[in-house]
């Protein structure tokens, strides 16, 4: 399906090979791609079945396809290496085209889902797309098998307008984003790399050269068992873990407090502190003995690691010496699960300023150039692959991890425009 020339889309700033790019983009087949991709559930873990699909999708649109089996025991020893769920088997999916005269090019995407919870709560079925109203419901659509699917329906788009690039370019469809980022950690290793990438996260269409980062945290608090017609003569690890909590969160507004960096300025919370897990006691009528709870640190853009968690873990140690048990009995505090570091590409570097351009010059809207608060896989691409990296995608993640996920069908086609025009301009054409 080709725009008319009364189009919203009309713009004057392409030359006649890129009208005949943009032209060539199929928005039917595009739904179609995104709905054969919800059919085929892909939680976190489980997403090998969905990544054979994506390289048959792959094929057919005339990319070359890398598919291989990810070594996760010698993936462990790497010291990026981060994995929250206990995952059986991982492929790794590339598909590549192009030549090797021009700039080369990665789209990275990723295939696994989180679960879609207590099916009830959706009015639509997850795991069928379903289009209403000018948007595409369903597990995914956002994060992020639609952005998946705006590359690969770029690429057809330059393939179909007979257009042969300069340079090469990768599209990656990788496991494991949500829990750590085994797949694109995986891909850096095999040997992908590249002169740009675009990770195709939801950023709203924004142009997104900077993400925070976030690492996940276990903390024990240890209580003392007693029944609780005597509850005085037991320690409520419930109890005890309330100062804790209070600190955190007096943590989390000092930190936010004094972020300065201008790509977050309309977050209230550019590094927010979650907690998400508690669990407590094992008997209505015992005084709780254990407290664990869990939760996502926010780490900035430029801050040290090492030294977030420094601030982190004191301020936990603080707060337990103001409590005559805990200065005893201290909280065990662990980093589990997924840790993604943040990472930050130059606002003016040639993939930053090349997708803004062609967001622009393909919707006739200015880009918008903002940070994210969320991880991604971004870090790796930057911080192992020495690859600048910007996050460019469909959808808000507001409507992420949540029932009926949902991206509007317009931004999937102007994803997709902008990422055509990136992949010509970027890599050149002969």
């Amino acid at each position: 399906m080709s725009h008319p020339p009364d189009s919203p889309f009309r713009v004057i700033a392409m030359n006649s090979v890129e009208e005949r790019v943009l032209g060539s983009i199929d928005i039917d087949g595009l739904v179609k791609s995104v709905c054969d991709l919800i059919e085929m559930p892909s939680v976190t873990g489980e997403e090998s079945a969905a990544q054979r699909l994506v390289a048959s999708m792959m094929r057919n649109v005339g990319l070359g396809v890398d598919v291989w089996e990810i070594d996760l025991e010698s993936l462990r020893k790497n010291p990026h290496f981060s994995m929250g769920v206990d995952r059986k088997e991982g492929l790794g999916v590339v598909g590549t085209m192009g030549g090797s005269g021009g700039r080369s090019l990665i789209l990275n995407g990723h295939i696994d889902v989180v679960s879609p919870g207590d099916e009830s709560n959706w009015r639509y079925p997850p795991w069928r797309g379903t289009v209403e109203g000018g948007r595409l419901f369903g597990r995914g659509t956002v994060d992020m098998k639609g952005g998946l699917c705006c590359a690969l329906h770029a690429v057809k788009a330059v393939r179909d307008a007979g257009v042969e690039l300069d340079g090469r370019l990768f599209v990656e469809s990788v496991v494991g984003e949500e829990d750590g980022g085994v797949g694109t950690l995986a891909a850096v290793i095999r040997g992908y790399k590249a002169d740009g990438a675009i990770v195709m996260e939801p950023t709203e269409l924004k142009v997104a050269p900077a993400q925070a980062g976030s690492h996940c945290f276990r903390i024990r608090i240890k209580g003392l068992s007693a029944h609780a017609c005597v509850r005085d003569e037991g320690v409520s690890a419930l109890d005890k873990f309330m100062p804790i909590y209070h600190t955190l969160m007096n943590l989390e507004a000092k930190r936010n407090s004094m972020v300065r960096d201008p790509l977050f300025s309309r977050f209230k919370l550019p590094i927010p502190l979650n907690i998400g897990v508690v669990k407590c006691g094992n008997w209505p009528s015992s005084v709780p003995e254990e407290l664990v709870f869990e939760g996502r640190y926010g780490i900035g853009v430029d801050e040290d690691v090492g030294e977030a968690h420094r601030l982190f873990e004191d301020a936990v140690s603080e707060a337990a010496g103001l409590d005559d048990w805990l200065r005893v009995h201290p909280p065990e505090i662990e980093w589990v699960g997924g840790q993604f570091n943040p990472a930050r590409t130059p606002s003016d570097s040639v993939v930053s300023t090349t997708v803004a351009k062609a967001y622009e010059d393909a919707t006739g809207s200015l880009a918008r150039i903002e940070g994210v608060t969320y991880g991604s896989d971004a870090r790796h691409l930057v911080n192992v692959g020495n690859i600048p990296t910007v996050l460019f995608g469909p959808g808000d993640v507001r409507l992420c991890h949540r029932p009926d996920e949902s991206v509007p069908v317009d931004d999937l086609v102007k994803a997709t425009r902008a990422l055509a025009l990136t992949i010509t301009r970027f890599c050149g054409i002969h």
